[in-house]
């Protein structure tokens, strides 16, 4: 059938949820290591995060995207600072001198606060290895990462899990019935608070 066919997402959706329901320690697993290498390959966290929320919900499914993006950035981060540091040095020191000194003051706050305002703008795989310039301590990165991606991981995990609770309780896909599911709103209304309150930090911290 086509992809497109309502009725064949449906129902394979249902297949992939019955059996994570049957095997969820396994699916957990892969999924966790998927993540994992996903990241250390440059990939971006955002999709994962989605395809978490609607496999596992929006909380389990935080617990374990977050985990895993933050283990596969941290091991990103320090194969990164063994092979790495002096091209990373080469090309993106000039272009955060301005933040470097607010890095040195207290890296574990300033990285948790720069994660939390999606990296001032900077794309999340650069990010992920700009700590190499400050030589952060790697628990400080882990547990920054950690705290620091936790809500809008949470956001786009029940943005995920809204979407799963739309395909399962409805027979025909409606674009309005989804946008006005609370499901999807309040996700995106939280989505949208959380980038006016990064945007109020990036020029307060680390314009």
């Amino acid at each position: 059938k086509d992809l497109t066919d309502y009725s064949f997402l449906k129902n394979n959706s249902e297949l992939i949820l019955d059996f994570k329901n049957k095997n969820l320690f396994l699916i957990s697993i892969l999924f966790f290591l998927f993540s994992v290498v996903w990241i250390i390959m440059l990939g971006f966290a955002s999709p994962l995060a989605i395809i978490f929320g609607y496999v596992f919900g929006a909380w389990y499914g935080t617990l374990l995207s977050v985990i895993s993006f933050s283990v596969g950035c941290t091991l990103l981060y320090f194969l990164a600072n063994s092979f790495f540091k002096e091209i990373i040095t080469r090309y993106l020191a000039n272009k955060i001198s301005k933040i470097k000194n607010k890095f040195n003051k207290n890296e574990f706050l300033y990285f948790m606060l720069f994660r939390f305002t999606g990296g001032a703008g900077i794309p999340f795989a650069i990010q992920n290895v700009l700590p190499v310039l400050f030589d952060m301590k790697i628990k400080n990165y882990f547990f920054a990462s950690l705290i620091g991606l936790l809500p809008i991981i949470f956001i786009i995990n029940s943005l995920g899990a809204g979407l799963e609770n739309i395909v399962s309780t409805s027979s025909d896909f409606d674009y309005l019935e989804v946008i006005l599911s609370p499901n999807i709103y309040w996700p995106l209304i939280c989505f949208f608070l959380i980038l006016i309150v990064s945007a109020f930090l990036k020029n307060k911290i680390f314009k």
